[in-house]
């Protein structure tokens, strides 16, 4: 038996970790109608790929592809539809002229990312309201979590991340994350490997000194020096111990003599171990 070529092992790894997150928390449930939302980029094509795998698998629930065009200048609107038509997806284009709104509302010199963002949002939100949409998945991976994780802690002072899934605060809408284990580079290549017609964004993503490239740099520069570093700062996103922070809200320190909590039993290495 031939062994697997480096193709199939990427294709393997991605569909391992989508799978996983799916089922650690239960991102699909039988009779969802799952809106996966599509951009164009790397990122959503793999995602529209790993859950058209997963429906060949699990043919209990429902998945329609939705883009928002969003009127950049020269935006190849024909790419999509295309695509998703020659793969016999259900899909839905929704207009919406946002990028006159960010252009003119964003100060010279300033990212476009957060009003573009929340407009984009808004759209997505009003879209699965319209087509009866239990789920909105999104594209986020790995990188985009730990990116995050250290651009709130940096600028923001809180610890958080990208959830998996999560209910909108109007409590509407179902969001998820179902590649949020799977790594970037093994996406870039599976694109690759693929050949998605990929749409770049010369909007937002043609600014150069954005917070969230540096902290991508951040983070590489960390894993060319100490390998595998990022794998161990997303472990530690699984292994909290609030009794080990601040957060009175997490955990009741004024009646400590009162509770047993045997998570924080567990013994921990102590922090001088990582002194050298």
């Amino acid at each position: 038996m031939p062994l697997p070529s480096p193709e199939e092992k990427n294709t393997n790894r991605l569909r391992k970790c989508f799978w996983e997150a799916i089922d650690e928390f239960t991102l699909i449930e039988p009779g969802d109608k799952i809106m996966v939302c599509l951009s164009g980029g790397k990122d959503s094509y793999t995602m529209l790929d790993l859950f058209l795998h997963v429906q060949s698998v699990r043919k209990n629930f429902e998945i329609i592809a939705v883009n928002l065009d969003q009127k950049q200048p020269d935006y190849p609107e024909h790419i999509l539809p295309e695509y998703l038509t020659k793969l016999g997806v259900n899909f839905k284009i929704v207009e919406k002229d946002t990028y006159s709104i960010v252009i003119d509302k964003t100060p010279v010199g300033k990212t476009m990312c957060s009003l573009c963002s929340r407009l984009r949002r808004g759209n997505l939100y009003a879209t699965a309201e319209e087509i009866g949409a239990t789920k909105i998945a999104l594209g986020h991976h790995r990188e985009d979590v730990l990116e995050t994780f250290f651009l709130n802690l940096f600028f923001s002072g809180k610890m958080e991340a990208m959830p998996a899934k999560y209910r909108t605060d109007d409590g509407k809408h179902v969001v998820i994350r179902p590649m949020v284990y799977c790594k970037e580079n093994e996406i870039a290549a599976y694109a690759v490997q693929k050949n998605f017609p990929i749409i770049p964004c010369n909007l937002c993503g043609s600014q150069e000194n954005m917070q969230r490239k540096l902290t991508k740099k951040m983070l590489s520069d960390w894993e060319v020096q100490y390998p595998d570093r990022k794998e161990v700062i997303y472990n530690a996103l699984k292994n909290i111990s609030p009794s080990h922070l601040f957060d009175t809200d997490l955990y009741d320190f004024k009646n400590l003599e009162h509770r047993v909590d045997e998570l924080n039993q567990k013994d921990s290495p102590k922090a001088e171990e990582y002194i050298p």
